[in-house]
């Protein structure tokens, strides 16, 4: 298998963003913000076709649409009531500007398939170095930003009342998962984004309750996934994002198996 270098080249590309959407991944379940991953990922689309349209790599068009659509949101609003509306919103308008981008994007149907579904056995050598500059850049950002963003998290009211800014968080973290979804999508494609960046940081947090083990547990289990899946579809040459999102739920499904059993014993006793 890594005797070919579209092999080796994939392997690399899972393994940066498998770490990235970890931890990121991790912050975005916690802050119970999925909803707002999932709207990242299909405006990642529109940027996609409307980069291909005007002639520059998909993957910068996937990076500045949804930074420019998660600054967006999150400058609409922090509280849940007005997030929802603000996302709402949001994936409304990408999903209507993605639409005009079809209309002029049919000759493409491959190239639209492959972002909607990924391809990771087509990563170049290009792609792997961008994709580790935006992953160090994501890192660096979440890293800036954890021991607040944890607070703002965890104890939003308390946070507000001790001076934190909860909509400049929600705003630079946001922005920091739009990097993050324009990562993940070139791996699984902007519709199966959730396998990366939502099944090994739930899985994790099932599992332990140290946010510091939580996020290398979650970064562990998303290249342990990507790798797997990848390896499956060698081998059976089915598509590599199904093995992965298949992965990804089947891990997640067994790592709730523990607390069930706790639960169970607890109120046996």
């Amino acid at each position: 298998m890594f005797e070919y270098d579209f092999m080796r080249n994939a392997f690399a590309a899972a393994a940066i963003v498998g770490v990235v959407a970890g931890m990121v991944g991790y912050f975005l379940v916690l802050r119970s913000q999925t909803f707002a991953g999932h709207a990242l990922a299909h405006v990642g689309f529109t940027g996609a076709t409307g980069a291909v349209l005007i002639g520059i790599a998909p993957l910068w068009g996937l990076a500045g649409m949804t930074v420019a659509a998660g600054i967006g949101m999150g400058l609409v609003g922090e509280r849940l009531a007005q997030r929802d509306v603000a996302v709402g919103l949001v994936l409304a308008l990408s999903l209507g500007l993605g639409l005009l981008f079809l209309h002029f994007y049919q000759s493409f149907a491959t190239q639209a398939t492959a972002l909607l579904f990924g391809n990771v056995l087509a990563v170049d050598e290009s792609t792997i170095w961008a994709l580790l500059g935006l992953g160090l850049l994501s890192l660096g950002g979440l890293a800036a930003i954890s021991r607040p963003l944890l607070f703002a998290s965890l104890q939003p009211e308390l946070a507000e009342a001790k001076g934190v800014s909860l909509r400049l968080y929600a705003v630079m973290f946001l922005a920091i998962v739009a990097l993050t979804t324009a990562e993940c999508a070139q791996i699984v494609g902007v519709l199966l984004v959730f396998a990366l960046m939502v099944g090994p940081a739930a899985a994790a947090q099932q599992l332990t309750t140290s946010v510091l083990s939580g996020l290398l547990l979650s970064a562990l289990l998303a290249v342990a996934e990507a790798w797997l899946g990848i390896a499956l579809a060698f081998y059976s040459d089915w598509p590599t994002s199904f093995w992965i999102s298949t992965l990804s739920v089947a891990i997640y499904l067994l790592a709730l198996v523990p607390g069930r059993w706790r639960g169970a014993s607890a109120f046996s006793h």
